[in-house]
């Protein structure tokens, strides 16, 4: 089948669907001020706070850039033009194969697209089929890898699992929080004892404080530190510097420096300091019913030994909780520590959709490839082995 006779194909499908469907068609954007408008008044109905508008556009403007990729923003609309969804997406070409991807890259944690509060709440698999068909039609990509999303946010489900998925590689260790939920629920009451039996010792230390930084200035000073810190703790780790890639560091600046309308930044950042320096920090997005972590470190210097890191997260936890927060997260992955605090696990989910012929042998790699990392994370025998042999080829 040629590549036109495709097209026609689903456009027709595309009209036979919108029948019972209320998905009219889809805009395809290239500029993101001129979907801003559109964008930022879906902020106030569905989406995670990794896709508003002010975190992926300092992303695409640093880091998209550099990489290659060029906006593909879809606004889905309906039969009077009223817009029902937004897809942030980003379009690179590899190996001959045009994938639109979510934007955010490895920064955003979790991937969804805008809503409509009242379309999500009753999308259906007829209005998902419009959608991919609509997209195809357009001719611009080949496969949608539509990676890292949440079954739920919040109260209501993400409409995307509707389409053909398959779990991600790594779920996301989660702590729920009940409306008024005793501490010791969240963090037991032995724990919290030895957690203040560390911390007496930088009690000592003058000027030992936590803290939410409020500031520009005190957001700069902060991530000083961190740029300054953070590879010497990834070396010791014999870990890659991801923070020294090209435009990562301006678009956390940015990111960290950028009001909300409401109050607080973009990105948020906690801290243990005294007078003397920086202690440790976590920096994530916070939504009013979540926090997720994006980014942390702790000191190089004898300090270190109290466990700071751990002392940070149990103020943050009651930081939230406090402000009857019913989630919190420390982002994708299975590090230790991250079970100290968060003890069940949300699931994550990834799509690979081909939109052309071309885009299905791209798709089935792409499933394939990451149906044995997930399986390789879960093998100790063969995540040990994967270690190992990536640190030989380091």
């Amino acid at each position: 089948m040629t590549m036109a006779a495709a097209i026609e194909g689903r456009t027709a499908e595309l009209g036979a669907w919108s029948k019972t469907s209320r998905v009219a068609g889809v805009d395809i954007i290239r500029d993101l001020e001129a979907a801003e408008l559109v964008w930022r008044g879906f902020e106030k109905q569905f989406c995670t706070p990794y896709q508003r508008f002010d975190f992926l556009a300092a992303w695409q403007r640093q880091v998209g850039v550099h990489e290659g990729l060029t906006p593909f923003v879809v606004i889905g609309r309906d039969s009077e033009r009223r817009p029902l969804f937004l897809l942030p997406l980003t379009l690179e070409t590899a190996f001959g194969v045009r994938c639109a991807k979510f934007m955010g890259g490895k920064h955003a944690t979790f991937n969804m697209p805008l809503w409509d509060r009242d379309f999500a709440a009753g999308a259906t698999a007829a209005d998902l089929r419009t959608m991919v068909s609509a997209i195809a039609a357009h001719g611009e990509a080949d496969v949608l890898a539509l990676c890292q999303e949440p079954l739920h946010w919040r109260d209501l489900p993400n409409p995307l699992a509707l389409l053909p998925h398959q779990s991600s590689v790594n779920d996301c260790p989660l702590l729920a929080i009940a409306p008024g939920a005793d501490r010791a629920t969240l963090i037991s009451n032995s724990f919290r004892r030895r957690l203040k039996g560390k911390e007496r010792k930088l009690q000592q230390l003058s000027g030992y404080r936590y803290h939410v930084a409020a500031t520009d200035a005190d957001v700069t000073r902060i991530l000083n530190w961190f740029f300054r810190i953070k590879p010497q703790r990834m070396a010791e780790q014999k870990l890659p510097n991801v923070f020294a890639e090209p435009g990562v560091e301006d678009f956390i600046r940015a990111a960290c420096l950028t009001e909300l309308p409401g109050g607080g930044h973009v990105v948020d950042i906690h801290a243990l300091e005294c007078d003397d320096e920086v202690i440790a920090i976590f920096a994530g997005v916070a939504d009013g019913h979540r926090f997720s972590m994006m980014f942390n470190t702790y000191t190089m210097s004898a300090s270190a030994k109290f466990s700071p890191g751990l002392i940070l997260m149990r103020n943050i936890i009651d930081h939230y909780a406090a402000l009857n927060y019913r989630a919190l997260d420390l982002g994708i992955g299975s590090d230790e520590y991250k079970r100290l605090f968060c003890k069940s696990d949300e699931p994550i989910f990834d799509s690979f959709i081909p939109l052309t012929w071309r885009g299905r042998p791209a798709a089935a790699a792409m499933s394939a490839a990451n149906r044995a990392k997930r399986l390789v994370k879960r093998n100790p025998a063969l995540f040990d082995l994967a270690q190992n042999l990536r640190g030989m080829l380091r």
